[in-house]
């Protein structure tokens, strides 16, 4: 274990730690998602920001958000926020691809 220096302390209960470890060996999980998991589980191993940072090749202030987030928020941090801004104009619920004839 490495010396972690900052005040962010992350302790995992079992079922946080399963589901981290599911979504890191998950196949059709996407890579933000397997990122995510790796810095929380490292972090809830003990393991510096600095240290997890080099290991996943993120910044240290986005190993750091990501590590917030889920002190504050648990699973549901390390989801993508809304983003602001116009909704999609062709959303995928609509089952029409821009400029395709509708019948």
């Amino acid at each position: 274990m490495g010396m972690n220096k900052t005040p962010i302390r992350i302790e995992l209960t079992d079922k946080e730690r399963q589901e981290l470890e599911r979504i890191c060996r998950a196949h059709t999980a996407s890579q933000r998602d397997v990122t995510r998991a790796r810095i929380v589980l490292r972090l809830g191993e003990g393991e510096a920001l600095s240290r997890v940072a080099a290991e996943v090749g993120r910044q240290r202030r986005i190993v750091r958000k990501w590590a917030t987030r889920f002190v504050r928020k648990r699973l549901r941090g390390l989801v993508d926020a809304p983003r602001s801004g116009r909704p999609a104009r062709f959303s995928p619920q609509s089952g029409h691809t821009p400029g395709e004839a509708r019948l």
